[in-house]
């Protein structure tokens, strides 16, 4: 994808244009009693803490076991790295 898009256009087709699709799916949408690609109250929002700028390097998204320090979905934490 590098080849055609920026990391931004590459980060956003993977998080809120995929939100979109997901809304115009109908009945089919799994996520109809939120809102989807922000990260507000009462909102479907998964976080993932990128051990540096995939802006400026969307290649750290390629190895999450080494460059994902959090990752929170649901409101659930499956990893932290952090040492705090």
């Amino acid at each position: 994808m590098t080849r055609w898009y920026t990391s931004y256009e590459i980060l956003k087709m993977a998080t809120s244009t995929n939100a979109e699709l997901l809304r115009m799916s109908g009945k089919r949408d799994p996520y109809q009693n939120g809102k989807l690609g922000e990260i507000t109250e009462g909102a479907y929002a998964d976080i993932i803490l990128v051990n540096g700028n995939p802006l400026e390097n969307i290649k750290l998204v390629e190895d999450p076991e080494n460059n994902f320090l959090i990752i929170i979905k649901d409101g659930v934490i499956y990893k932290n790295t952090l040492k705090i």
